[in-house]
């Protein structure tokens, strides 16, 4: 069976086409297409202006999808779709064309939660068979593991996401938004050399970062008001830019660790798979392999291709439901910003 998927929960749209063999085995990811609202430096991206980009590309990205993964309309069984969480906006610019194709093409739709998408494609990508999901992107910090049909949630940030995070420290430096703010203070951290005292805020298996950025956005401004810099109290060596950009890192890395460690511990797993865009941090990925290998456990990541907002992880979650006899009848295809993990019957998983 073959499906396409378009996401659009945030600034990235993307259009993705995947086979899956009718006697099973490994899934064939026939394209994966994905167009980038780029923000001026220092700005976020506006839900209306997010919508229009989503407008204005998602024909031309189905086109194109449809000629690299050379097949025609007549193939496609299914149209997947993002249904939630993410950015009203453009979440509904994405729905309204996806019900367009279905009514156009005469192909039923799949509503799929985003969170749920990750997931799948992180399993189906990486071969992890039943392991602890660090989810972390710039709408959501959650640490999950399957149970009885449901992935469930057993830790979360109690604020603002670990990207949000990331991404609005961006914004106070002034930082490029392409390829992604959180890619580039990632580059600015691998220069830095010292490790600033930052709130360290976990609770059990939840987390909070609306403190840690408070703090670091005062040492942001307190370094931009003294031009010369100041100096670190025990070495002496001026703080720079890149040193706020390290310590947030391990700062917030340590907590994404720690609470990920808590969990494998309560459901007595030893594999971690990490998803969402934040997922791609290398540094991120290092440090959760040194505890993972502690434990004699392993880590799974991927790269930029599947761990940042796709199309493709859309159309295999959508198409591994549709295979079990899920469809969203036209009336109900609908979006919301809030559609927990949780909430989804995972009705092909055992």
């Amino acid at each position: 069976m073959l499906a396409i998927g378009l996401e659009g929960s945030a600034n990235k749209l993307g259009v993705g086409l995947i086979l899956h063999p009718p006697k099973g085995g490994t899934a064939q990811i026939l394209a994966n297409i994905r167009h980038t609202f780029v923000s001026p430096p220092g700005e976020g991206f506006l839900p209306k202006d997010t919508a229009k980009h989503h407008r204005t590309w998602v024909i031309r990205l189905v086109k194109q999808a449809l000629i690299e993964a050379r097949v025609s309309v007549d193939d496609v069984h299914c149209i997947c779709y993002t249904k939630g969480p993410g950015m009203g906006a453009p979440l509904q610019s994405v729905a309204v064309s996806a019900r367009m194709l279905s009514l156009l093409w005469d192909k039923e739709l799949v509503a799929v939660n985003h969170c749920v998408g990750h997931i799948e494609m992180g399993r189906e990508i990486t071969g992890a068979q039943n392991p602890v999901v660090l989810y972390v992107s710039g709408g959501n910090t959650q640490v999950i593991a399957y149970a009885s049909q449901r992935y469930r949630i057993f830790g979360e940030a109690l604020d603002i996401a670990v990207g949000n995070c990331l991404d609005r420290f961006a914004r106070t430096l002034n930082i490029s938004n392409d390829p992604a703010p959180g890619y580039n203070i990632e580059q600015m951290a691998k220069s830095g050399k010292h490790l600033l005292d930052l709130p360290y805020t976990v609770k059990g298996m939840d987390c909070s970062f609306s403190g840690i950025l408070a703090s670091i956005d005062l040492l942001a401004a307190k370094l931009e008001k003294e031009s010369a810099g100041w100096n670190d109290e025990i070495t002496g060596e001026v703080i720079t830019r890149e040193d706020l950009c390290f310590s947030l890192q391990e700062t917030i890395f340590a907590m994404l660790v720690e609470i990920t460690e808590r969990a494998m511990a309560h459901v007595g797993s030893n594999q971690v798979l990490i998803v969402g865009g934040v997922g791609c941090n290398e540094r991120l990925q290092e440090m959760m392999g040194i505890m993972a290998n502690a434990r004699g456990g392993s880590v799974f990541a991927t790269d930029e291709r599947f761990c940042i907002d796709n199309g493709i992880m859309i159309a295999h979650a959508g198409l591994l439901a549709y295979r079990t006899g899920f469809a969203t009848a036209l009336d109900d295809s609908t979006c919301t910003q809030r559609f927990r993990t949780d909430e989804v019957f995972v009705k092909w998983r055992d």
